[in-house]
């Protein structure tokens, strides 16, 4: 069969069940039945095993198959591609440390936020680092399982920034509204049409230094990223996401132990 047509199903597997379980009538009932930490145990380990069998299945085929785009060819896109992972990458590290403070962190309950940082550059720096990475894979891939495998990331983050974007003006009413109204998804152009400006001071100079680093080493090890079945691509990934759904539990474990400091009557 055609890897790209395997790859295609797997997206859908990974992609719908990703998309399905967070949709609000499907997310409240099981939330209702398993609890809400219950349910984040089964949204990540569905999660988990379908995103391992996609990135599996591909590292196993990936070259195999259909002719893809293979856009490289031409010196313009190549170079133009080529700048778009290396932005998506350098992006990478300031998104994961910016995270915790956005609107977007999991298990964080305030409505009112200001933008700061790179949230001046895009509201979803995670998820514009990750377009920007695929978009530029979809166009240099020259085997069709490729373009699939990098363009399914393009719709699963494109689509994810928007439906976050809904989902939260819907639970978070207008203080969000204004968050939106002040940002843009898109790199920069929230500074363009003049609702943001570019705060230097603000930007995470390290992160971006660390991101930039890490282009250069992974642009060193490229041809053995997805080697061992893309064992170090599914644990690398996997990993960093338990990390950071378990710093968001304490996050919001010490925003309640303080909120409860402050709501308690003065001793006197």
């Amino acid at each position: 069969m055609e890897p790209a047509l395997v790859v295609t199903a797997l997206w859908l597997a990974f992609g719908g069940t990703h998309v399905g379980l967070a949709a609000a009538p499907i997310r409240g009932a099981l939330v209702q039945r398993l609890g809400a930490r219950g349910f984040g145990l089964v949204f990540s380990a569905v999660a988990a095993i379908t995103f391992a069998l996609l990135v599996h299945y591909y590292a196993e085929h990936r070259f195999e198959g259909a002719r893809g785009l293979a856009l490289g060819e031409v010196a313009w896109i190549r170079w133009s591609a080529i700048a778009a992972i290396a932005a998506g990458v350098t992006l990478l590290p300031s998104s994961l440390f910016s995270y915790p403070t956005t609107p977007y962190a999991l298990f964080r309950e305030e409505t009112e936020h200001e933008a700061r940082g790179i949230e001046r550059v895009t509201r979803h720096p995670f998820l514009a680092a990750m377009a920007l990475f695929a978009l530029g894979h979809v166009l240099l891939a020259t085997h069709l399982v490729g373009t699939v495998f990098a363009a399914g990331f393009s719709v699963l983050v494109i689509g994810g920034a928007l439906h976050q974007d809904r989902k939260l003006a819907a639970e978070k009413g207008p203080a969000f509204g204004r968050y939106v109204a002040s940002t843009s998804g898109i790199p920069f152009l929230a500074i363009l049409r003049g609702d943001q400006r570019l705060v230097a001071r603000e930007l995470p100079w390290g992160m971006l230094a660390l991101g930039f680093v890490l282009a250069l080493v992974l642009r060193s090890v490229h041809d053995s990223i997805f080697a061992s079945g893309g064992v170090w691509v599914i644990a690398v990934v996997l990993g960093g996401a338990a990390v950071e759904v378990v710093q968001s539990l304490r996050r919001a474990s010490r925003r309640r132990v303080r909120r409860g400091d402050e709501e308690a009557p003065a001793v006197t």
